[in-house]
């Protein structure tokens, strides 16, 4: 009887499977690390460099003339994790209105075989009045021309730094 039990819970599974994996293959990762779904991007350097640009070259142009085909080699193989908000997602991706709900974070991590630094930055959308936003927070700095890095610190050389800290923390608009 457990034979059977077994059996059929075996068979059970792998019916559930092949009816979820043509749906769940759709949703995973793609071959440079990025799950746009789950908005997540997991791997090294040198994948996000290559799927951000869709470069399958080999190797590198490294043409520091042309930003776009542009690779410092230094971080290609520290650890990369960044992570998006669904309205970053909708602005950045699908043509939607940048909204104060707007952040993304990057965690670089070049310890094992890589830079040897590690840093960590939070960056959220305040609009093109910068400073003079109501969203603005004290204790971080301008990029991009309409975001705040409201978080930045990291290690060179065993060495902590701290770029930006804001006050309040958090992603979230104020």
């Amino acid at each position: 009887m457990l034979k059977k039990h077994v059996l059929v819970t075996v068979l059970f599974t792998l019916f559930i499977a092949c009816m979820i994996y043509p749906v769940w293959a759709q949703v995973g990762f793609d071959k440079y690390g990025y799950n746009y779904k789950a908005r997540i991007f997991v791997g090294i350097g040198e994948n996000w460099y290559r799927g951000k640009y869709r470069i399958d070259l080999e190797p590198y142009p490294n043409d520091a003339s042309d930003p776009t085909f542009y690779w410092d080699a230094t971080y290609g193989l520290d650890g990369l994790v960044m992570k998006w908000s669904k309205a970053w997602d909708d602005a950045r991706f699908h043509g939607g209105e940048w909204t104060a709900e707007a952040w993304c974070t990057n965690e670089w991590n070049g310890m094992a075989g890589g830079s040897g630094e590690t840093w960590h930055y939070t960056t959220v959308w305040v609009g093109s009045e910068l400073e003079s936003s109501v969203y603005w927070r004290e204790g971080g700095y301008a990029i991009w021309g309409e975001f705040e890095v409201i978080l930045s610190h990291g290690t060179v050389a065993g060495e902590h730094f701290w770029e930006a800290h804001t006050t309040p923390a958090g992603m979230l608009a104020l």
